[in-house]
């Protein structure tokens, strides 16, 4: 057996002469063929029979073991910088996952989340009619984000009525918010508008916007939802 591969065993003794158990870790060194062994008190409630057990990389335990053995106090300062090593490393591996990448969530995924027309125009790059839309005429302050994600997008502050019948704006939130691409469908070059998270169809931006910008970028309600200010 390599040294460190297994924890020998663990077993629990009563001490007949008091109302107490010993138990004894015997693992295997790392550092050569001896073991290290310690000893505690424990109420006899809490150990009832012996136990044994095998632990693959049981050399994570040798700190542990040295620390509360107190048999050399040199090990013992190096095994408690040990310790927090390892506490350090288990702490980085209970963090959040990273984000899911959205771009590559299937469509059947997205046809559970989305409503058929969210879904037509969202990931088919379809377009509702003009001067239908939910949000064409929406006056109130707050922002529009993916209907998809839920991404903030575009805010109220820089929403106008551009008289095409689509709710229109001159700026996004910030220019990582969406992406831009080059559409050639129904035999016309456009700039298409996506989320830049999930890469969700939003609508097209044209150069015919008011000032500052110039722009107006002009996409479908049903891919976007609205999320109200909440007043002080």
């Amino acid at each position: 057996m390599q040294p460190g591969a297994y924890l020998h065993r663990l077993e629990y003794r009563k001490l007949r002469s008091i109302n107490f158990f010993r138990f004894r870790f015997r693992v295997a060194n790392p550092f050569g063929r001896k073991g290290f062994s310690i000893f505690k008190a424990y109420p006899s409630s809490i150990i009832s029979r012996i136990v044994s057990i095998k632990v693959r990389h049981s050399f994570l335990l040798i700190p542990f073991v040295a620390l509360f053995s107190g048999k050399n106090s040199c090990m013992k300062n190096n095994s408690i910088l040990f310790l927090f090593a390892i506490i350090s490393f288990l702490g980085a591996c209970g963090q959040s996952q990273p984000a899911q990448d959205l771009k590559k969530v299937g469509n059947e995924e997205w046809k559970k989340k989305l409503t058929p027309t969210q879904y037509h125009i969202l990931r088919e790059k379809g377009t509702e009619r003009a001067f239908t839309g939910k949000y064409y005429k929406n006056t109130e302050t707050g922002m529009y984000t993916c209907a998809a994600c839920n991404q903030e997008l575009f805010s109220s502050d820089t929403k106008y009525e551009s008289g095409s019948g689509w709710p229109s704006f001159f700026k996004p939130v910030t220019q990582k918010s969406v992406e831009t691409k080059v559409d050639r469908s129904y035999g016309m070059i456009r700039e298409e508008v996506v989320c830049s998270r999930c890469g969700g169809h939003l609508g097209h931006v044209f150069e015919d916007g008011p000032a500052p910008t110039g722009l107006r970028y002009c996409l479908n309600s049903e891919a976007l939802t609205f999320v109200k200010k909440k007043k002080p």
